[in-house]
């Protein structure tokens, strides 16, 4: 397949133009530089959803205890020290709607499809640099107008994160359905406009500025996956914004959409005609697809992380392609199992459950190849890898429970319940931000020139790994036992009153997994100014990134464009008299021509 090769004319990047402070670092063209303030935005608002979940934790292992805490951060919601219902439902529904959105959709796609899909395609930057700026700044604003929401009088957003009506169509239906929701559509909208502008540039930039030599099957598997993303993010993101808008006319316009037969206060609303369930239907359309948008990021930097480190080829290169294209199919046709309680044709449950249980296959094809590039490799373990192989465990650990859920007969008694909560935030939540961790410790240098520190890293491991799943492991007993989500506290159920001890441990596991955090956020800032120089190559790695002067400069190489001639995956490679192609060296980067005696394994 031929590949675009950027124009002559722009060869000389590296002194084009003087920038100053703002063109550089506030209003950068630069896709590293949009990569960084992705990243950066994305911890600060990862803190902020993690301090939120530390807060409602408290509540539901301590109920009716009265926590200073609550009283300073929450002031007039915490009485006394006393967490309110209202705020408790708040607290949940902001922090879905920052670490799906915010953290996890542009906190991973936006820092590494932008700094990965330019560099390790052989481009000068992305297709167009201004919508890539522009993608970056109506993220920030949606993150302030989002945070701003926090501090409305009246209460933030405060029907779950999946805003369903009509406490979100009905202004006067709580507190939190008045300002504080139309401030959550608002920031939705600004940050659907952000995801559709980065698409677009990641579908052109991979299809258009490929170097020479840079087939489809010769990208590395980061670049597949970005791509899908993408695809997908262009698919279901404009969904959700229709659902936005006509919630915003049920809301202010009278209209009645997703409204029907309201009674408010013994008073009967002029609303008929409307139906919640088709919100559910627009909602989850984008939803689906969202995890996957959330979760393939993760898996083709697992992909890049576990083959470099294992010093392998990726097994199944093909087929890895293959599942990240089935995966995205198929999570188009699967957003029915979220509402397999909602009313819905049994007859049309069988179908949902049919391409639910389908989507499964490829997915389980991912996880065996991984832990088959594993397999008698020469493993190097470092923080990366180990983050890595922690998203493998939890991927399959949290799936696992997805074929349960999956099946109409089952989830109706599961639904709901902590069981969901597990499921999602094992296999999406965390998983992902592993990825996230292992893209951010393995491409540091690339991104800031110096390394992270190694055993802080290791400490960040070992507490996240062990921490995470004393969190969510003991939910999925909490749900098969029947408590249901969404409650602020059950006391008023004597029935799950032997349960209170599961949600004091899964609360202290939260309160030392956040903690941990802050040392990965401490080793993120201070090596940038305190860490060891990196070498150009580091890891020892195949892509072209890593043929790139660890300085940046405009236009990632100077000369000349790179040349491709192999796949990203030539790791341990002998020739026909059984020594390494390159004499003494257990790599061989994409832009080195075959040699000698060289078979070439791109299947």
């Amino acid at each position: 397949m031929s590949a675009v090769v950027n124009a002559p004319a722009h060869e000389d990047h590296g002194h084009h133009h003087k920038q100053n402070f703002i063109s550089k670092y506030i209003f950068s063209f630069d896709h590293k530089m949009v990569a960084k303030q992705f990243l950066i935005t994305g911890l600060i608002m990862g803190i902020v959803g993690i301090a939120m979940s530390i807060l409602f934790r408290i509540q539901l292992a301590w109920p009716e205890q009265s926590f200073a805490i609550f009283e300073t951060l929450l002031g007039k919601w915490a009485p006394d020290g006393v967490m309110t219902p209202n705020i408790y439902l708040a607290l949940v529904t902001i922090h879905g709607t920052i670490m799906v959105f915010f953290v996890l959709t542009a906190g991973l796609s936006g820092t590494f499809s932008n700094l990965l899909i330019p560099l390790q395609i052989g481009a000068r930057d992305m297709a167009s640099g201004f919508m890539n700026m522009l993608s970056y700044w109506l993220f920030f604003i949606a993150c302030v107008i989002m945070l701003c929401s926090l501090f409305v009088e009246a209460g933030p957003a405060s029907s779950g994160w999946t805003i369903y009506p009509p406490l979100s169509a009905l202004p006067q239906a709580i507190g939190g359905s008045g300002m504080g929701m139309t401030l959550w559509l608002v920031s939705m909208a600004l940050f659907i406009a952000s995801q559709l502008l980065g698409g677009i540039n990641y579908i052109v930039t991979v299809i258009n500025l490929r170097t020479k030599g840079m087939s489809m099957t010769r990208l590395p598997l980061t670049i597949w996956a970005f791509l899908v993303t993408a695809i997908l993010g262009l698919v279901s993101f404009p969904v959700l914004l229709s659902a936005a808008l006509l919630l915003i006319m049920d809301r202010s316009f009278g209209t009645s959409f997703f409204l029907s037969d309201i009674f408010l206060d013994g008073e009967v609303l002029s609303h008929h005609g409307g139906s919640p369930v088709l919100f559910e239907h627009l909602f989850w359309f984008l939803g689906h697809p969202e995890v996957y948008i959330v979760i393939l990021p993760a898996l083709g930097i697992t992909s890049e992380v576990v083959a470099t480190n294992s010093r392998k080829p990726i097994f199944g290169y093909r087929a890895m392609i293959a599942s990240i294209l089935a995966i995205g199919f198929l999570s188009t046709i699967v957003w029915g199992h979220h509402m397999f309680v909602s009313g819905m044709n049994p007859f049309l449950g069988s179908v949902f459950t049919f391409t639910t249980l389908l989507i499964a296959i490829p997915s389980a094809v991912k996880a065996f190849n991984y832990i088959t590039t594993l397999w008698k490799g020469n493993l190097q373990m470092n923080p990366g890898m180990l983050f890595s192989i922690g998203l493998v465990s939890t991927f399959i650990t949290g799936g696992l429970t997805g074929i349960i859920l999956g099946d109409s007969t089952l989830d109706i008694n599961v639904h709901d319940t902590y069981f969901v909560v597990a499921h999602f935030h094992l296999v999406m939540g965390i998983s992902a931000l592993y990825g996230l961790f292992a893209g951010v410790y393995h491409w540091y240098p690339k991104m800031f020139g110096r390394m992270m520190n190694k055993n802080l890293g290791y400490i960040h491991f070992w507490v996240t790994a062990v921490g995470a799943y004393g969190v969510f492991f003991p939910m999925h007993f909490l749900g098969m036992a029947g408590l249901p989500r969404r409650y602020y506290t059950n006391t008023a159920f004597p029935y799950f009153d032997d349960l209170a001890d599961i949600n004091v441990i899964v609360t202290v596991c939260a309160i030392i997994t956040a903690l941990v955090q802050l040392v990965f956020i401490y080793n993120f800032f201070s090596s940038m100014f305190y860490g060891k120089k990196a070498t150009r190559n580091p890891w020892k790695s195949n892509t072209l990134e890593w043929t790139t002067p660890v300085e940046h400069i405009h236009g990632n190489w100077p000369g000349e464009l790179p040349v491709v001639y192999r796949w990203a995956y030539d790791y341990s490679k002998t020739n026909s008299d059984g020594d390494y192609v390159i004499q003494g060296q257990d790599y061989i980067p994409q832009n080195v021509p075959m040699q000698n005696k060289e078979e070439d394994l791109q299947h």
